[in-house]
């Protein structure tokens, strides 16, 4: 595989592992890692790959679980040369590998509203894939484009219509890589943003553990969001309520457990292996379905494949 891949500017690392690369830090190693030194790198790099070694785009792992036995594919992680931000009047461009809290940050110090981006854990590009949001924010609320790099390397512009927002979800092609988005806020003082997000924080802070190792929401709300991803809470049901009813709050397997302080937080304990963490995850979807009859769905994005004799057992969507 070393003599179809094309040179590079940025790094190029053969079987890397990336459970360092994610915030629960687990799984197995990708065939190939590339980092690209630029836009016109990670253009030529999509360009030039033959079209059957696929690729994977990951921004810095909070939402994510990596098997085991790892990625076969070239796995993508863009960085420093895609954390720009351009602020003009109440619109925002900002890369893909910039941090949503920073996003937040500086919209807020230019007097403009993306504060449901501050508690948002990950990175833009990461962010847009999952229509993220909080507090009854979403990012189909704000994006006005996004920009990309096709997997024959061609840069293209994509309208909100064309991502297709939905609760936590986005249509984008297969190989295809967010390198920016832009977004457009309302004006706001800086000083009150700045206190709305404080507040924010200190609220989430007092109900999430995010002092613990863990990747955010584990499960989808199963109910009460619009098509566009928009919350209903009139309606809304909430997986850690479902999680509670079934008694699966502080449930462990290995070193994966379910949070006491909010249970649809899964944590790495210490030790726990990707299989450990997914496996709690379909033991806890099994009995909550029993329970409820409510089948939960997967937040937490698990790419790769488990090491040998270590799948979970399933439950059926």
């Amino acid at each position: 595989m070393t003599d179809t891949l094309p040179s590079v500017r940025g790094i190029l690392t053969p079987n890397r592992p990336l459970a360092e690369l994610t915030w629960l830090r687990v799984g197995g190693p990708a065939d190939w890692l590339f980092q690209p030194a630029d836009l016109d790198d990670l253009r030529a790099f999509l360009r030039d790959l033959p079209a059957g070694i696929p690729v994977f785009p990951i921004g810095v792992g909070s939402n994510l679980i990596v098997r085991d036995g790892g990625i076969r594919a070239v796995v993508i992680r863009l960085g420093r040369g895609f954390n720009g931000i351009e602020i003009e009047g109440t619109t925002v461009t900002a890369g893909a590998a910039m941090l949503d809290a920073h996003v937040a940050r500086k919209a807020a110090q230019a007097g403009v509203d993306l504060t449901f981006l501050r508690t948002i854990p990950g990175a833009i590009g990461g962010a847009v894939r999952m229509n993220a949001g909080c507090y009854g924010s979403y990012v189909a609320d704000h994006c006005i484009g996004v920009t990309c790099v096709t997997r024959a390397g061609e840069l293209v512009e994509r309208s909100p219509a064309e991502m297709n927002f939905r609760y936590r979800q986005s249509d984008l092609p297969e190989g295809w890589v967010i390198v920016s988005a832009t977004f457009e806020g309302a004006a706001g003082d800086p000083e009150a943003l700045a206190a709305k997000m404080d507040e924010q924080l200190a609220k989430r802070d007092a109900s999430q553990p995010t002092k613990e190792r863990t990747a955010g929401s584990t499960f989808r709300n199963p109910a009460g969001f619009s098509s566009t991803g928009r919350a209903d809470d009139s309606h809304a049901l909430k997986a850690w309520k479902l999680i509670d009813e079934a008694g699966l709050r502080g449930a462990r397997r290995g070193g994966a457990q379910m949070a006491e302080k909010h249970s649809n937080f899964m944590l790495n304990t210490g030790g726990a292996t990707a299989a450990d963490l997914e496996g709690l995850g379909e033991e806890v979807r099994k009995k909550v379905f029993q329970a409820s009859g409510l089948l939960l769905e997967w937040e937490i994005m698990r790419i790769g494949e488990p090491a040998p004799g270590t799948a979970p057992e399933k439950t059926e969507d």
